[in-house]
């Protein structure tokens, strides 16, 4: 059961998935392959994860008032998430994802923000004024970066362990990184906020090292099927994933992220946190879709 409070800000889409054989080149059609629909978005995604792994979560978000936000939030209530500080907006639609997913479970995306691009300092600031003290607060970067930023300090200087996923990749002021509990790249975007190439293990740590060095009290780089780094002031460690045959990899990171911050609102250590968040993520990338995906506890308590 968890103690601490997880508070997600971020955006919530709905995908739209074609699984093919391939993706297509610059200018290629390609006939073939079989398309649905699924719930998505990298705030509503970690929001899924991390409340089927027994999390008490709540989603801070913006959605259209179309069908694709009503059924969003009929979603996210049936999966016993905290709805309360969700926006409907009036004028923008809600977001929306174009996936294509080829026959090794590798994928390309590209992501019309819609209502995701307008939640602002306003929105979120509600939310913040009803946070309890040592809460988790989880963001990502599909969301105005002037918002991510407020809410990066505002919730430090309130005491709570702020989680930044900086996905998808893009540069930030690096002033944030000092108000930062907790940040997990992957290796792109560990790459963008060093400029140290991550090859290996040995290249992990010199990047987390350096993100460590700039202010985040602790670093967790995530390298796919490899498993995760982690550079913190007590504990310089790879944590290995275990083996999975991949389908679809569009969420792993999401569920990572979702499962990283209900261990840690138990109480586990770091290490054993992102043990079971590779544990959870290995398990996502072997079935299709974002949050559908995501596994539940008693599914990752018996994976060894």
């Amino acid at each position: 059961m968890s103690t601490t409070p997880i508070y997600v800000i971020g955006s919530s889409n709905t995908d739209m998935v074609i699984k093919s054989d391939k993706i297509p080149g610059r200018g290629e059609t390609i006939l073939g392959g079989t398309f649905f629909m699924n719930p998505g978005g990298k705030g509503a995604n970690q929001a899924v994860a991390a409340a089927r792994l027994g999390g008490q979560v709540a989603l801070v978000a913006n959605v259209g008032n179309d069908l694709f936000g009503q059924q969003s939030i009929a979603h996210f209530q049936k999966e016993k998430i905290n709805t309360k500080f969700i926006s409907i907006d009036p004028t923008l639609a809600s977001g929306v994802a174009l996936i294509n997913v080829d026959g090794l479970g590798e994928n390309s995306i590209t992501v019309a923000p819609g209502s995701n691009g307008n939640l602002t300092i306003v929105h979120v600031d509600r939310a913040l004024d009803a946070i309890q003290t040592k809460s988790i607060v989880l963001l990502q970067l599909e969301i105005p970066m002037a918002t991510v930023e407020h809410v990066i300090r505002q919730s430090h200087k309130r005491g709570h362990h702020v989680m930044l996923n900086p996905a998808p990749a893009q540069k930030f002021g690096k002033e944030i990184l000092n108000n930062l509990f907790l940040i997990t790249p992957n290796e792109s975007e560990a790459e963008l906020l060093t400029g140290i190439r991550i090859s290996d293990s040995k290249s992990a740590e010199l990047a987390a090292e350096q993100l460590h060095q700039l202010g985040v009290v602790n670093v967790v780089i995530t390298l796919g099927a490899k498993g995760a780094f982690i550079h913190s002031k007590e504990l310089v460690q790879m944590i290995p994933a275990p083996p999975a045959s991949a389908v679809d990899t569009t969420a792993a990171g999401d569920c990572f992220n979702g499962a990283l911050a209900v261990a840690l609102s138990e109480g586990f250590s770091l290490s054993d946190a992102v043990s079971f968040a590779c544990k959870a993520a290995s398990l996502s990338v072997t079935r299709m879709g974002a949050q559908l995906s995501m596994p539940y506890r008693e599914e990752v308590e018996g994976r060894s």
